[in-house]
């Protein structure tokens, strides 16, 4: 068993209020629960959460790798997990904060210069209720959609949860009872339950590491 595997796993978890777990009274979201989880199967993890409300993927762009560089030395088993767009489509003056052309364009350059550096994951935005805006829906379902086009390209592992959540009655009833945007803990609950058993996750955790026999 290599040992820095155990000894010094930190996992940056960049995005958005999703990412950040806004509305959480447990304040964990969904990235916290998934690290516990990690943990509970013997996986020593440094968690660091580096999502802030209001982001879209130019702020991401200007700030990532300044961010996570500093979180992960080069002598650490560092590890990234990307997960933003839903603020790129808010109406804002008559237009989408981010143009799509834009968004895409943000996440190549974020992802081609990350995947360079560590393993990487990506999770796309999450829906977003807003009665308002009856076309949000559809503005967030193709921005996932090219999402999952350029991981592709780059070959990263991308994670199309919008379908998943949308079905989810958990994730709609909490955020419509709190903000109308984010969910308590049963949503982040849920949306961790979905990354826990995505197989690109499941493959950088492996074993139960408590269970394993002990070397030498």
């Amino acid at each position: 068993m290599n040992s820095i595997h155990r000894s010094d796993l930190r996992i940056c978890f960049v995005g958005d209020s999703f990412v950040n777990g806004t509305g959480d009274p447990e304040y964990l979201g969904w990235t916290g629960r998934i690290c516990v989880n990690a943990n509970q199967k013997g996986y020593d993890i440094t968690h660091y959460n580096l999502g802030i409300r209001r982001d879209t993927s130019t702020d991401i762009a200007k700030r990532w790798l300044q961010e996570v560089s500093v979180r992960l030395p080069k002598d650490a088993y560092g590890r990234v997990v990307f997960s933003f767009g839903l603020n790129d489509t808010t109406i804002e003056n008559g237009k989408t904060r981010v143009d799509l052309i834009d968004s895409i364009r943000n996440a190549r350059k974020i992802l081609t210069e990350a995947k360079q550096l560590y393993p990487v994951l990506m999770i796309g935005p999450a829906p977003y209720a807003e009665p308002e805006d009856p076309q949000r829906k559809k503005r967030i379902s193709d921005l996932s959609k090219q999402f999952a086009s350029v991981c592709q390209e780059l070959n990263i592992p991308y994670l199309d949860i919008f379908p998943i959540l949308e079905k989810s009655t958990i994730w709609s009833d909490e955020a419509i009872g709190n903000d109308g945007v984010h969910p308590n803990a049963g949503g982040y609950r849920e949306f961790a339950r979905i990354v826990e058993n995505w197989n690109a996750w499941l493959s950088w955790f492996p074993y139960n590491l408590i269970d394993q026999p002990k070397l030498g």
